[in-house]
């Protein structure tokens, strides 16, 4: 096994430790701390990142994190090989309940960062210098906007061959293409020749226990396939989504949706209905092709030209 070194505190084969990287104090000077749980076998074998929070809103990305360094914690053997469980990344936006840092910056939008940049900048920075370089693989766990809720599913680049083999492997309820995005954790990963995947479920401010379960179980499913477990769930029915796009709003009102999550619809099928306040104005809103319904906002008063449900096609 290579050796693990984060922040000068070396990990040996089949040693566990807990790491506080000081990032910077709050405006009360109190210190602000990046946790990070290093989990290792005694034999060689691949690194896997678990990651949550990178937006500090996405609350159930970080109890995702947080319940697979439990389940590793309560027993999970590894057989071989390392796991750095990063639960909550986003400190700052976490505690303000906000998608963003202070200055509004998106950190998933701000690598490979900058020693002396922004705050968003510096974490990135030492994701980029301190965890990339030790890592083969990952999972990035997120979850829908505010009244945006997503239904499991793993976002990968098609173009990427062994993260769609990883994507598989996972195996939730959806792999949907999805191209990589500059300035994010996953393409400067990617450019590391490191393979990090995208989980989405649920939406921002809630836990969502479907979610939850999904990506403990499809991360489990990984670690098997990679030879780190000796036994992970049962593989599910996976449907692969090679194209993706957002149904609008062609005029504003009251939203209210006939399909879920989930949901495999035709084309012209009937998916919601925009009215007015007094009834006097029904709307309906058709599916402007086959496909199935990946997300869905939650929002009941929308204007014209919002993303209503997201459709993705096979």
């Amino acid at each position: 096994m290579r050796e693990i070194q984060i922040n000068g505190v070396k990990i040996r084969p089949g040693q566990s430790a807990n790491i506080e990287i000081p990032i910077a104090k709050l405006p009360t000077h109190t210190l602000i701390d990046l946790p990070i749980f290093i989990r290792s076998s005694k034999e060689p074998g691949p690194v896997v990142l678990v990651s949550g929070g990178v937006h500090g809103d996405e609350i159930n990305g970080i109890v995702t994190a947080r319940r697979v360094l439990e389940e590793i914690d309560g027993g999970l053997e590894l057989l071989k090989g390392t796991v750095i469980i990063i639960p909550l990344v986003n400190i700052y936006g976490f505690l303000s309940n906000s998608r963003t840092f202070p200055d509004g910056r998106d950190l998933n939008r701000s690598f490979p960062g900058s020693k002396k940049g922004s705050l968003a900048g510096r974490i990135a920075f030492i994701l980029s210098e301190e965890i990339i370089p030790l890592i083969d693989y990952g999972v990035d766990f997120h979850t829908g906007g505010r009244m945006l809720t997503n239904q499991p599913q793993i976002r990968v680049d098609f173009e990427d061959k062994k993260g769609l083999e990883l994507a598989k492997a996972f195996a939730t309820d959806f792999i949907v293409n999805s191209k990589m995005i500059d300035k994010s954790f996953r393409k400067t990963a990617f450019k590391a020749k490191k393979h990090i995947l995208v989980f989405e479920g649920g939406e921002s401010m809630r836990i969502d226990e479907l979610s939850t379960d999904e990506g403990v179980a499809g991360t489990k499913r990984l670690l098997h396939h990679l030879g780190m477990i000796a036994e992970g769930p049962d593989k599910k029915s996976t449907v692969t989504l090679k194209k993706s796009d957002w149904v609008r709003s062609r005029a504003s009102g009251i939203f209210n949706s006939s399909v879920k999550l989930g949901d495999q619809v035709k084309k012209g099928q009937i998916l919601a209905r925009i009215s007015d306040p007094y009834g006097q104005i029904k709307i309906p809103v058709k599916a402007p092709s086959n496909g199935y319904i990946i997300g869905i906002n939650n929002l009941p008063v929308i204007n014209v030209g919002e993303a209503l449900i997201h459709l993705g096609k096979e």
